[in-house]
């Protein structure tokens, strides 16, 4: 089970002309992503999803591979942390431990595939045959004005009973567009609201005070990644529970955040965070402090199905037999050809849920020529 090799695709989609969409910070032109693929001796084919730019990715694999080529599948998270102790001036916030994501994600689908195990049974066994999702809309676009509404008419129609939409242009238009949320999906259908940074303490609590009376599931990412003191404010004061993480790195990151006790629910994504390697990691500090957490999903359908493995193997500790909020997977519904077009089994929810794959591995299968049509050149 020796690895043999290491290569990364980068992957563009470019959104057509008017069809961008994001959030309070900036809108996306284009979807893109590295895909990993991971070679072991015998040929078993493991593959990965990295986050960032994928020209940086394809610039720090050469150093990566030197630690890991010969290195046994089963053993490579002993030669991460070990990337990570030599390089500590590289910092674990940025390209390195991207590429150090995609490459455990597919490491653990290699070694699933040669195991003849899902990935979930070596992450920590299988808790749950399927996993809720929650869909993940709303977004800002180059005319919200025009653009909202229809998306939040296309999850209702839809049925989802778990939303989140993209708020953080001011106070006053989040509850305009939380109204409209509200008034379109009716009293029963949970919102959750995404910020992405975009305020300041006191612009969060304004943003907060408006929005409690709609009862909103959570209100994620209000404040700066690195403003770990306000949030701790923030979650003291806040009567609508404080959601964050996709932005952090590693368990460090995660434990300035959950020794402050400072957000309700924690959001790794593991295609940045280190993958299932510190992902196990931070949901344990998250166990130890008994909050809940929710992967952040937001690229292609292989770290969807990470997400789901995770998700699956992870304990619903303090709960026993009544779940009263089960772990959400996001599922992202914006224009996105990656998601779903370069797999042959995309996984896709019904009624709200997806059923975990058994299949050896991630128990997904790459379509090549979809692939071959997104790669960047």
């Amino acid at each position: 089970m020796l690895i043999d090799d290491i290569s990364f695709v980068p992957l563009q989609s470019q959104l057509p002309a008017g069809g961008a969409y994001g959030m309070s910070k900036s809108l996306a032109t284009a979807r893109a992503t590295t895909l990993v693929r991971l070679r072991l001796a015998d040929g078993t084919e493991g593959i990965g999803e990295c986050w960032g730019m994928p020209q940086v990715n394809l610039a720090t694999l050469p150093l990566l591979k030197g630690y890991l080529i010969g290195t046994n599948v089963l053993d490579i998270e002993h030669s991460f942390s070990l990337m990570l102790a030599r390089h500590y001036h590289f910092g674990v916030q940025g390209p390195m431990t991207w590429c150090i994501s995609g490459i455990d994600m597919a490491a653990k689908d290699a070694a699933g595939k040669a195991l003849g195990q899902p990935v979930h049974r070596l992450i920590g066994g299988k808790q749950a045959e399927r996993v809720q999702i929650y869909a993940s809309g709303g977004y800002l676009t180059e005319n919200s004005e025009r653009d909202f509404e229809p998306q939040i008419e296309a999850m209702a129609k839809a049925g989802h009973r778990t939303v989140k939409i993209k708020i953080g242009v001011s106070p006053a238009n989040d509850e305009a567009r939380v109204a409209a949320t509200r008034r379109i999906l009716g009293p029963d259908v949970e919102i959750l609201v995404d910020i992405n940074s975009n305020y300041t303490l006191d612009l969060a609590r304004e943003s907060i005070a408006r929005l409690a009376p709609y009862r909103i599931g959570w209100v994620e990412e209000p404040l700066a990644p690195q403003d770990f003191a306000g949030y701790e404010i923030l979650q003291r004061w806040s009567p609508v529970p404080i959601a964050t993480g996709e932005a952090l790195y590693t368990a460090f990151d995660f434990k300035r955040l959950i020794d402050r006790r400072a957000v309700d629910v924690v959001q790794p994504d593991l295609s940045l965070c280190g993958g299932f390697w510190q992902g196990r990691q931070i949901a344990q500090l998250a166990m130890m402090e008994h909050l809940r957490l929710s992967p952040h999903v937001w690229g292609t359908g292989i770290g969807l199905a990470a997400a789901v493995h995770f998700v699956a193997s992870l304990p619903v500790y303090p709960h026993a037999n009544n779940i009263p909020r089960p772990t959400l997977v996001e599922y992202d519904l914006g224009a996105n050809p990656l998601r779903d077009s370069i797999l042959k089994n995309a996984l896709t929810p019904v009624d709200g849920l997806i059923t975990v794959p058994d299949a050896p591995g991630l128990g997904i299968e790459v379509d090549w020529d979809a692939v071959e049509r997104h790669a960047l050149r």
